[in-house]
């Protein structure tokens, strides 16, 4: 039985293990198997082999993927917008999917909350067949169900993995959110989440963004995809005096809207002071657990402050990331993010250059493309 190689967490803050697995010999039906083209290194994975969240191990890493069709079942195969799939043709696909029956699918509309959703290079334990179920390897099997898209001959792969999951995150949670034409927007963090969030308030018709993070190449990157303003962490240690910087840029009243994209619990403390009173506040970068943080929900009370949180994406998001993309190549160059590409078997080196904000973007790129 042939086998193909994947980069495997065994063990939190351990280094992964590159191993083989056997290839499925035959596929169920509406299943499909993927070889591997590029696989991005999201800032979620840092946070994962931390273990930040309560996931079972091993598991192949890895939810922000591009391939091509390698094998599939004998009947008839579209993705997800109804275009005919063929082995050969380009796709990316939804890491995670939900069961579209139970109390959030159908009765609430919110799918990205069910029960039953599990995430590609999250949720499955590759000790199990079909074993590739992420993106840290030589080949990806996508299980029935899976919303696969093909893409457009001239979006190129970079751009779609530079975009990542960030793209549809910040699609998402701009949604729920909501920014009005002329908007003042502040967002925190530079890292891909921040500079997806820059480009789809952008889109939006936000009248000035102003990014705060570090290090100088992720906010020179911020720059190249419009932000007015770009606050060096590195140069205003404080919270306060950031908070001051914010405020003195905003006629002393702060932001319309305040985007957290970092991860870290501390920014929400400092975002919520961001913000004019009246104003929104969404908490996007904390899908991993960073632990708890000492805060006055007087504050919310006190600038009668609108508070939102946002979970993933679902599939409507993907197919407006890919449009997106497709029509602001130039506009907000997402393939531009890819700085950094490692083999397969350099697995922990691209994990490491992620967590050491080393890059715009780390990607792998096995060798059997």
């Amino acid at each position: 039985m042939p086998t193909a190689k994947a980069a495997i967490l065994e063990e939190f803050h351990e280094p992964l293990r590159l191993c083989e697995y056997p290839l499925p010999h035959s596929l169920e039906h509406g299943a499909t198997l993927i070889r591997t083209e590029m696989a991005g290194i999201c800032g979620t994975d840092v946070h994962l082999w931390k273990g930040e969240l309560p996931i079972k191990l091993p598991v192949i890493l890895g939810h922000e993927t591009v391939g091509r069709v390698e094998e599939q079942d004998q009947g008839e195969m579209l993705d997800w917008t109804g275009q005919p799939l063929q082995v050969g043709d380009r796709v990316t696909w939804n890491s995670a999917t939900s069961c579209g029956e139970c109390y959030y699918c159908r009765d609430k509309g919110q799918p990205t909350r069910c029960a039953q959703r599990r995430a590609y290079g999250i949720g499955y334990q590759s000790s199990d067949a079909p074993h590739f179920l992420g993106g840290y390897a030589e080949y990806h099997f996508l299980r029935p169900g899976t919303t696969i898209f093909k893409l457009p001959e001239d979006l190129p792969t970079e751009s779609v993995i530079g975009a990542g999951c960030a793209l549809i995150t910040a699609i998402h949670g701009v949604e729920r959110t909501g920014i009005d034409p002329g908007d003042t927007v502040v967002v925190q963090g530079a890292g891909p989440v921040g500079i997806a969030a820059l480009a789809v308030a952008k889109d939006a018709g936000a009248g000035k963004i102003i990014v705060v993070g570090a290090p100088a190449h992720r906010l020179e990157m911020a720059k190249t995809f419009g932000a007015d303003v770009a606050l060096n962490l590195e140069e205003l240690h404080k919270p306060t005096d950031r908070i001051e910087a914010i405020r003195d840029m905003t006629g002393g009243h702060g932001a319309d809207v305040v985007l957290e994209c970092v991860g870290r619990p501390q920014a929400v403390v400092e975002g919520m002071e961001m913000c004019r009173d009246g104003g929104k506040y969404l908490v996007l970068g904390h899908y991993c657990d960073a632990g708890p943080i000492e805060f006055n929900p007087h504050v919310i009370t006190r600038k009668q402050l609108q508070v939102f949180g946002s979970w993933s994406s679902e599939p409507r998001h993907l197919k407006r990331a890919i449009d997106f993309l497709a029509t602001n190549r130039q506009r907000f160059p997402f393939h531009e993010m890819v700085t950094h590409r490692f083999a397969l078997e350099d697995a922990n080196e691209a994990l490491n250059t992620t967590a050491e904000w080393l890059s715009a973007k780390s990607v792998i790129v096995p060798r059997n493309t």
